[in-house]
């Protein structure tokens, strides 16, 4: 069953919404000791939401689009009454006192919040090894890294803990765990999805989306959470469907007409094993009837660099306000390496005569970045590729901060250029998931939604 197919089976009280948070809670019970993807639940709570709504259903009331689906959220995004730390020591007592607009909307289309994932600190690693609530294990790929940051959220997907997970996406944070994982990742358009109660990493960069796995749970999230949201200043007036993109892509031939790019600049800096799944994906879609042409992307080499230095400037700003005075830790005095070292060079760089040299350039090249993209996408109307160059390393091995930021060199792009992006599982090397990437133009995310539809029905 899929999660539009449990959906309605709720609705049709085939299955109740309470067998299914039972269900669940069963499942974290026996597997998060090990997997560690969740770090506050309120199993209660879930039930009393769960009984609700069956309630409602039985006396044939109108119930949400999300009826009795169960969510996990990320932990730097905002829970009423659940601990919101962003994974880290600083906010280890701090206590949402409202939901995020993602969650409101989550909570208003009947869905059911379960519990929080657990993160990168603060979203600073590509790991899930950075935790000040401990590593998640990948189950998918046991004793490998989950990815990051939104690790603990895949993971939980991964490991049937939930139907649907909500993290966020500043560089690949959602499309690399679900890589590594072998689930589905979406990072809408920039803009796409309010921020309004997500604690921010990067602010120009940060983007929410869902994962889950299968293609309609991914549809059946965005439809709730993409659209305009007043009280915050970048979100667009989009109206999607995502839920017809889906069954547009269970016709036959559904990409008939569409233009599908590959680009050598990506397979370069990519493992040969990996390559080689990647391939098979791609003439996948061409069996659906793509055209597969060649483009070029020259500034493959800047994107990392960029992308960093955005970040350290942007995420320096961002911790300024976890100054231990309302509430919990200064974070300087509490947080692990990573944070300390992305905090440290953005003091450094923002500093009057270092901002020109390094942050300015910076700005300048993410527009040079974003003009070649917009160019590519020009004349096609999706780039596939590999999500990641790499398979995820063994939980505890050791590497230097440039080998843990190589995993990001094909995500960061849609972040600079503010593009939808997916990943969805394209096979496996030594049965480690590899994820193929779709990237598409701005407010083109459901092009994207409609080639993972028939990616999926392929198989």
């Amino acid at each position: 069953m899929n999660i539009l197919e449990k959906l309605n089976s709720i609705k049709s009280q085939e299955m109740t919404a309470k067998e299914n948070v039972e269900n669940y809670i069963k499942v974290i019970e026996e597997k998060n000791e090990k997997i560690n993807a969740f770090i506050d639940l309120n199993k209660e709570q879930a039930i009393t939401k769960a009984e609700e709504i069956d309630n409602k259903i039985a006396n044939g009331e109108e119930v949400g689009a999300l009826a009795g689906l169960v969510f996990g959220i990320k932990a730097n995004i905002n829970v009423e009454d659940f601990t919101i730390s962003a994974a880290s020591k600083t906010l280890e007592d701090y206590i949402g006192s409202y939901d995020a607009t993602v969650v409101k909307r989550i909570k208003e289309a009947d869905g059911i919040i379960i519990g929080i994932n657990n993160m990168d600190e603060f979203a600073a690693g590509s790991s899930c090894e950075t935790s000040y609530y401990g590593k998640v294990d990948n189950p998918a790929a046991p004793g490998r890294i989950p990815g990051g940051s939104s690790g603990g959220s895949a993971a939980a997907v991964a490991a049937e803990m939930c139907d649907i997970a909500i993290g966020s996406d500043t560089g690949g944070s959602i499309r690399n765990p679900s890589s590594h994982c072998g689930v589905y990742g979406f990072k809408p358009t920039y803009g796409g999805v309010s921020r309004q109660g997500l604690l921010d990493l990067s602010m120009s960069l940060d983007q929410i989306g869902p994962m889950a796995r299968d293609v309609s749970g991914i549809a059946l999230a965005l439809d709730t959470i993409v659209g305009y949201d007043p009280t915050e200043c970048t979100t667009l007036r989009l109206d999607l469907d995502f839920a017809k993109a889906v069954e547009e892509g269970k016709a036959d031939k559904p990409l008939a007409g569409m233009k599908v790019a590959i680009c050598s600049d990506f397979k370069d800096v990519t493992d040969d094993n990996i390559n080689n799944i990647i391939d098979v994906g791609v003439a996948k879609l061409e069996a659906l009837g793509a055209e597969i042409v060649e483009v070029d992307f020259k500034y493959i080499d800047l994107c990392l660099p960029t992308y960093y230095l955005i970040n350290y400037v942007e995420f320096f700003s961002a911790t300024r306000k976890y100054d231990g005075r309302k509430y919990g830790s200064r974070i300087e005095e509490v947080c692990g390496d990573e944070v300390l070292r992305r905090i440290k060079m953005g003091s450094y760089i923002s500093q009057q005569e270092f901002s020109g040299k390094y942050y300015k350039k910076a700005l300048q090249s993410r527009t040079l970045i974003r003009n070649e993209v917009n160019a590519m996408l020009e004349d096609v109307d999706l780039i596939v590729g590999p999500t990641v160059p790499k398979l995820p390393h063994k939980l505890g091995e050791e590497l230097e901060p440039m080998e843990m930021y190589a995993y990001d060199v094909l995500t960061v792009i849609a972040n600079l250029a503010g593009i939808p992006a997916a990943s969805i599982p394209a096979g496996d090397v030594d049965g480690i998931p590899v994820g193929l990437q779709i990237q598409a133009k701005p407010e083109d995310d459901l092009k994207i939604i409609k080639a993972m539809s028939a990616f999926e029905n392929a198989e």
